[in-house]
Order: C-alpha cells, then structure tokens, then sequence
C-alpha cells in the first residue's frame, strides 16, 4: 500500500480540511495516510470522522510553520515542525511521498534541502495544471521554485514536465513547448531563443513556442518556462478564474425568472465551476528532490487535500524519480551529441 505523509498543519485552515482530505484519500483511494502534527489537534480533528478501520496514523510534531514565517528561518529553526517530519519520514522511506499545503517557500526548503536533489537536476520545478479549451489538461512549470533560470534549467523542464506528463495523464507522446512573446523561434528574448534552439535536440516531442493566450487552448500539453514567469502567468490566471466565476454567478442571480431555468443555469454554472476548480487537480508536485513532494494550495479544502494525496500516489507507484534520472541522462547524451 503507498503512505503518503501529509503536513496536517500547514494550509490556512488546518487541520479540518487536512484531516478530512486524508479520510477521504484512505476511504476513496487505497492509501495509507500519515498525518503529521501536534497529536493534541489532530486528534481532536479526527475525532469528528468515521475513520475506524482506515489505513491512518498519526505522527507528531510539536511546531508548525506559519505563512508569515520567514522560509528561510523556519527552515533552519523549526526542526521538529509538521513539514520538517513529513520530509523525515519520506527520507527514512517509512512514506512513500509528501504533501502539505504550508508556506510554499517554507516547503520548497524543507524538500529540496531536507531530501536532497536527484543527482542529475540541478534545478527542481513546481508544475501546475491548466484546464483547456478542449476539455483537457496542459501542464507548465516552473511556475515558482526559481526566480532566475538558465538555458540547462529549462531543458530539464522539458524532461521532467512531459515525464510527469505521461505518467498522471496517460499520453504517449505529449506536446511540449517554450512559452514565449511569438510562435516564431526568432522571437523572445535570449533564453527563450537560445533554449529553443537546443530544445529541439532532445527526445521529446518539441513543437516550438507558445504565446500567453496558447495556454488554455490545449493544444500542446506541456508548456515550459522560468519560475517568474510562471508564477505571474498562475496568479493572474486564478485571479482572472475568480473573476469570471464570480461575475457569472452575480449574472445568473440577476437574470433568472423561472425555477427550470435557475435549475439548468445552476448545473451548467456548476459544471463549469468544477472544471475551472484547482481543488479538482490537488496541487502542484515539486520535480526533482528525491522523494515525492505535492504542494497544495494555501486554501485548500477536503477535495484538494484528497487529489493532491491522489497525485503524491500515482508518482510514487509511477516510479517517477527513477524515470527522471534515467531519460535526464539519456537526454543529456543527446544533446551533447
């Protein structure tokens, strides 16, 4: 059975939606679930669930890492933190992958200095996923582990993405591209250029660029960029989700005469909601530290707690470590080639 260790006190709201997120992934998926925290709370949290016969346990941990902590301190000071025990527990293969939605900067140091890096990364990468036009999913990362990255950095992006890519969604030979200001190779500034032209030398299957207004078309399936980038290309696309959300519901509030009518709108607005939900998509792993890392957001609720819980399992019984160190290198060779 894959364990997965969840950080039961990191999101803003722990430990509820941690600790129903965790009862569910045991009752739904299979898994066994390690929450980690001050025993005291998470206990009195669990209390409130049918959980007699799940696959659960509680390992304690007497500090928490707040979002106002600094990541840097907290790293180096809260040793014994509910992030900081996960890690451990995943380092000592007691679990097979980790998730927590804490401080993001806070669990990015734990898992890349706590775990380590995989001998052939240099940079890991945060991935989040995109609902598209045609009803699928594209995926782009980093979307905030690096502020600054290089030319090397990006390639390993590409590997790691459509790895990452094949192993939850099932495609064979997915679409990657480089995210930039035109389709034409020629634009972009000098990382783009440049990475473009030796993206094309890897083994993957390489389309050329995409534009910002590409993102939710679907049609390529991993989009690769820098960290800053990424993470102003993901906040603005929560904050316009949000927007939209929010303006149709006040629409259909202000328009709706009839009880058949207001019963269609509400399916079809909630249809629409849940694809648009991140909480459908758990969170976004951290490619690359050795052992399997999820972050969920900060607000995350049950759902997202479950399906990033969901995720964790299906890279650990996916083997993805070992796949990235094997077509990293093999990737490496074809480019020095």
């Amino acid at each position: 059975m894959i364990t997965i260790a969840v950080d039961a006190l990191g999101g803003d709201h722990a430990p509820r939606p941690e600790v129903e997120g965790a009862v569910l992934a045991a009752r739904e998926l299979g898994v066994r679930v390690m929450l980690v925290g001050q025993p005291g709370v998470v206990r009195h949290e669990l209390a409130k669930h049918a959980h007699r016969g799940l696959a659960i346990e509680l390992v304690p941990a007497s500090e928490v890492i707040t979002m106002k902590d600094s990541p840097t301190l907290a790293f180096r000071k809260k040793k014994d933190s509910s992030v900081h025990v996960a890690a451990k527990l995943v380092r000592a293969g007691r679990a097979d992958g980790m998730v927590s939605a804490g401080n993001t900067g806070a669990v990015m140091a734990v898992a890349r200095f706590g775990l380590g890096t995989l001998e052939s990364v240099d940079r890991v990468a945060l991935v989040a996923p995109f609902p598209t036009l045609r009803g699928g999913v594209s995926v782009m990362l980093d979307v905030g582990a690096n502020v600054d990255s290089r030319v090397e950095h990006l390639l390993q992006f590409a590997v790691m993405g459509e790895i990452y890519y094949r192993a939850i969604f099932g495609t064979r030979r997915p679409k990657v591209a480089l995210l930039s200001i035109g389709e034409e190779e020629m634009k972009g500034n000098e990382l783009t250029r440049e990475a473009h032209n030796r993206m094309k030398q890897l083994p993957l299957n390489f389309v050329g660029n995409v534009e910002g207004r590409d993102v939710f078309a679907g049609n390529v399936d991993v989009i690769v960029c820098d960290g800053f980038i990424g993470n102003v290309a993901l906040k603005i696309s929560e904050g316009v989700a949000l927007l939209i959300v929010t303006m149709l519901k006040d629409a259909l509030k202000s328009t709706l005469s009839s009880q058949v009518g207001s019963l269609l709108s509400r399916r079809a607005y909630q249809g629409f909601k849940k694809k648009i939900d991140y909480s459908e998509y758990g969170g976004a792993p951290l490619l690359g530290v050795r052992g399997i890392t999820v972050i969920a957001h900060g607000s995350s609720n049950a759902n997202a707690i479950k399906n990033a819980i969901r995720v964790a399992a299906e890279l650990a019984r996916a083997k993805m470590n070992e796949k990235i160190e094997q077509e990293l290198s093999a990737a490496a060779m074809a480019v020095r080639a």
